[in-house]
């Protein structure tokens, strides 16, 4: 004889409806957060290769950020050395048409000119700090404050800066050593400025003797120009390899947040059709429990 038997089958029923609830509950998470998985335990053998590309992309963007700040400090670098190489270049065409024509007016504005934009670029500064001071950054690495005071100094007098430069570890194994102290780029410009003071104010036509430091001034300003262009091309170089290592680092980063992305995003519109479905599902399992609940023996008697 067959039993009739509802309670186990309804126990059965429930269990299965919790269970849906439960994937319910956890695709309208998905849905709202955007997330495959609420931790990392719950990406399973994927947990480990998450950590390490979520510590990878820290390290490349840390890298990136590194390179941006170095490479600001770069074109400050390459901003203040073109001033200083266009004004001594345009004094020494004054100069030299001075010589020519045996005419100076202004030219000794000009080189009270020429000399103020090279102190105001070898102290100037990044942040607060000087550029050109090494690890002097207590006191403006170039002393004298006009052309004057020049006349009876040294070089040791002049300059303060050590020669101490900047690093920056701008990729794995990759540590990048810049900068430039103030005596490297001036030190022969500050001679030649030198020869102009000692030589006194000129007036709208130079003396012999004007004549003789003018000529000899220029000899100094083109060893000078000789140094400091160098130094440019060299800050040019560190700022190319900055600007490389800087993009290969963005570019690992982008990688790394696909791979990320990857294996942690939910894809939103699988999630809304899973959602749909167990919507679907749910409600036809409270249907089917509501008439199993309903049925009675009696009706089955009459």
């Amino acid at each position: 004889m067959n039993r009739v038997a509802t309670i186990p089958m309804q126990r059965n029923l429930s269990t299965a409806i919790q269970k849906s609830q439960q994937q319910l509950a956890e695709t309208q998470l998905q849905l709202a957060s955007g997330k495959k998985a609420r931790d990392y335990a719950a990406l399973g053998t994927q947990t480990v290769r998450q950590i390490s590309a979520r510590s990878l992309l820290a390290r490349q963007e840390a890298q990136s950020t590194v390179a941006d700040t170095v490479g600001t400090t770069l074109s400050m670098y390459d901003v203040n050395i073109t001033a200083i190489d266009t004004s001594v270049s345009d004094l020494k065409k004054s100069m030299l048409s001075a010589l020519g024509t045996g005419q100076s007016a202004g030219l000794q504005e000009a080189i009270e000119q020429a000399f103020q934009q090279m102190r105001a670029s070898l102290n100037a500064s990044e942040g607060g700090l000087p550029l050109f001071a090494g690890s002097q950054t207590d006191s403006l690495p170039f002393k004298p404050g006009k052309l004057a005071d020049t006349a009876s100094m040294t070089v040791a007098d002049a300059f303060s800066n050590d020669g101490i430069r900047a690093s920056a570890h701008v990729a794995d194994g990759v540590d990048v050593e810049y900068g430039a102290g103030a005596d490297e780029v001036g030190s022969k410009m500050f001679l030649a400025f030198q020869k102009l003071a000692q030589a006194g104010d000129i007036g709208e036509q130079p003396t012999a003797a004007q004549k003789a430091a003018l000529t000899e001034a220029i000899g100094m300003f083109n060893d000078g120009l000789v140094d400091v262009r160098m130094i440019n091309a060299e800050n040019g170089r560190k700022q190319q390899q900055i600007e490389t290592l800087g993009v290969r680092a963005e570019d690992r980063a982008v990688l790394l947040k696909d791979l990320i992305k990857k294996n942690e995003d939910a894809d939103l519109a699988q999630v809304a059709i899973d959602l749909n479905i167990q919507q679907t599902t749910l409600k036809a399992s409270f249907s089917v429990f509501s008439q199993l609940s309903t049925l009675s023996l009696t009706d089955y008697l009459r």
